[in-house]
């Protein structure tokens, strides 16, 4: 039987840095992965949360503070933790940054100049949340706290690769093409280790052809669902074939590290039913199996209802001063908002319909900034929205018309809005004074926002809830707060600091913060010797 002081389950950002922190510790760590490693985390634009004074913003001139950090957060997150939890995250970020930065992850101190969803590959340093948006400037003021590592286009490899490296330089063991089925306990309780099937010991070709149709799920198969279906049914027949069935005994402890749920269609019916219409933001890997093999086992979990759901604007920065309207017409929040609080708005208060509203003057500009600010990926989407997903007409009254928004609402909504910023005064949502443009002279445009299955304007969505963790240790918890001994989980497989309310950096800075906490008391526990 396979043995380990601690064998960590899911090898993303949360796995990768548990795996790290435990053997720093000293702990023999083994790390499984269902399919290649990195999880959502590769895949992803590669952002940080991360402020109080790193030193990426140091050397960029911004000056931050621990208490504007915590300010922010403890206003944009509300109570998904407790405030002590939230503090020790804020006073650990600039640590956190150093950390990754000693284990090879790449940042730079340039800040992007413009608001945007996510910067070009001139810039790695940005307002990655609605920190600048009204709501929180009236909290504390706004710095830069989106960490990108350095790298083109989507980063997310940048954060992964180099902590892969990093724990195989230090003598981490990995174990990829294994599938966990079952926890392993003892007669009082304690979990002992995990129940696996894995191709570790298939044939060579098998695990080749394993590897490539695992990549091809992920990308371009998040994309285009028939994809990414026919790859599962691929990788779920070798798997049937070829693994075996293998107990690995854990001496001290396992720590669940296996990502979310956003790929299990039935308990996003069940739980989130209205966001089953999104791009599934996470690889095959991410249906809850982490979450299963605890609750298996008597585990409590929380907020499976919660869904990240993702409606952009920006880039183009121009569209910052548009209007984004429901189907009636009016307005559905201050624009300046991140892309999750739009999308939240839209699906929760506004039957996932949404569009943006611009003039002819704001439309020439945005294109002019396309140009300048996007990333090709982000390039080639807006400028198929334009073309397929919206509606050109020179009356107000007659874009509404053929875009199904009501024509007197639309008409209404852009007098307030008008009047008001004319005579100066604040905007009715709360948009901060230098992004509020009136609406001009036609022709006009109703660019769709609305949540529906679509190739080319997909709505990104990831979950959020998870297992219930001791905020102190990370060690899961039953219903009743006890925890599970020999047990731990981070990432999203577990509740975190963005378990209500997510923005760009704040998972992955949580799956370093938990991944890492988790690994420091699971090697304390004492040796399971039978």
């Amino acid at each position: 039987m396979t043995t380990a002081d601690v064998v960590v389950v899911g090898y993303g950002a949360a796995g990768v840095c548990a795996a790290l922190e435990a053997r720093s510790r000293g702990a023999d760590v083994l790390a499984l992965d269902r399919f290649n490693g990195g999880g959502a985390t590769q895949m992803s634009g590669g952002i940080i949360y991360a402020g109080g004074g790193t030193w990426v913003q140091r050397a960029a001139g911004l000056d931050d503070t621990s208490d504007a950090m915590f300010a922010y957060l403890h206003a944009e997150i509300g109570d998904a933790v407790r405030p002590e939890t939230l503090r020790r995250f804020v006073d650990s970020s600039p640590g956190m940054i150093d950390w990754l930065s000693a284990h090879g992850v790449p940042f730079e101190a340039s800040v992007c100049p413009y608001k945007t969803s996510y910067p070009n590959n001139k810039y790695y340093l940005y307002y990655s949340g609605s920190e600048n948006s009204g709501r929180f400037r009236s909290v504390t003021a706004p710095v830069q706290r989106g960490h990108r590592a350095k790298g083109p286009g989507a980063s997310g490899k940048m954060i992964f690769q180099p902590l892969a490296a990093a724990a195989e330089r230090n003598g981490v063991r990995v174990q990829l093409h294994t599938r966990a089925m079952s926890l392993l306990t003892d007669a009082d309780g304690v979990v002992v280790g995990v129940r696996v099937a894995t191709l570790a010991e298939a044939p060579a070709w098998v695990r080749r052809r394993y590897r490539t149709y695992a990549a091809l799920a992920v990308k371009p198969g998040i994309y285009y669902e028939p994809l990414r279906t026919a790859m599962e049914h691929n990788l779920a027949r070798l798997e049937r074939k070829y693994a075996r069935t293998v107990d690995i005994h854990a001496r001290k402890a396992v720590i669940l590290t296996a990502g979310g749920y956003i790929a299990n269609q039935d308990w996003i019916a069940e739980h989130a039913p209205a966001y089953r219409e999104g791009l599934r933001l996470g690889t095959t890997g991410d249906d809850g199996s982490g979450i299963s093999l605890a609750t298996d086992i008597g585990a409590a979990v929380d907020r499976l209802d919660n869904v990240s759901a993702w409606r952009f604007i920006t880039p183009p920065s121009a569209f910052l001063g548009a209007l984004v309207v429901n189907a009636r017409g009016q307005r559905i929040i201050d624009e300046t908002r991140y892309g999750a609080a739009l999308g939240h708005a839209m699906i929760q208060d506004h039957g996932g319909k949404g569009w943006i509203l611009a003039d002819h003057r704001l439309l020439t500009q945005a294109r002019a900034d396309l140009a300048q600010q996007a990333i090709w990926f982000q390039r080639l989407q807006m400028e198929a929205m334009l073309r397929t997903d919206s509606v050109r007409a020179d009356t107000l009254e007659g874009v509404a018309a053929k875009a199904g928004v009501d024509p007197v609402g639309l008409r209404e909504t852009v007098a307030a809005h008008n009047d008001a910023a004319a005579a100066a005064a604040p905007d009715p949502m709360g948009k901060p004074a230098e992004f509020v443009r009136p609406v001009g002279e036609g022709p006009f445009v109703l660019i769709s926002l609305s949540v529906k299955r679509s190739v080319i304007n997909p709505t990104p969505m990831f979950t959020l809830g998870g297992l219930v963790v001791d905020e102190d240790t990370g060690a899961v918890t039953t219903p009743t707060g006890e925890s599970i001994p020999g047990l731990y989980a981070a990432g999203r497989t577990a509740i975190g600091v963005c378990a209500n309310s997510y923005v760009s950096g704040l998972s992955i800075a949580d799956c370093v913060f938990s991944g890492r906490r988790a690994a420091e008391h699971a090697v304390q526990q004492s040796p399971v010797t039978s």
